[in-house]
């Protein structure tokens, strides 16, 4: 009993691991997006494009996202809100919006 309960923790560590692995694929895709956007002005579409894909959808529900419209729609929001994924989720940008909506 010992061993399945080792070997399903091992397997749950695992799996956690690689969903964090491809959602860091589906952070870079956006920073990607973000980039053709300010050099082509064509980055939303070009985010629908990779969800809509078979490999986009494969990658967001490894990722633990349910790639459906409602989401393909969200990244084109954030994409053409222009800002990167490293800026949107420091602390200190965080802590801008939560003041921008408190006052």
């Amino acid at each position: 009993m010992r061993d399945f309960v080792d070997g399903t923790a091992f397997n749950h560590e695992q799996g956690q691991r690689s969903r964090k692995l491809f959602a860091a694929v589906v952070l870079a895709a956006l920073d990607d997006a973000i980039a053709d956007d300010k050099k082509y002005g064509n980055g939303p579409e070009q985010i629908a494009r990779w969800a809509r894909s078979r490999d986009g959808r494969e990658v967001l529900s490894c990722a633990g996202i349910d790639p459906n419209e409602r989401v393909v729609s969200g990244l084109m929001a954030f994409v053409a809100n222009g800002v990167r994924t490293s800026v949107a989720l420091s602390r200190e940008e965080s802590e801008r919006r939560n003041q921008a909506e408190a006052a």
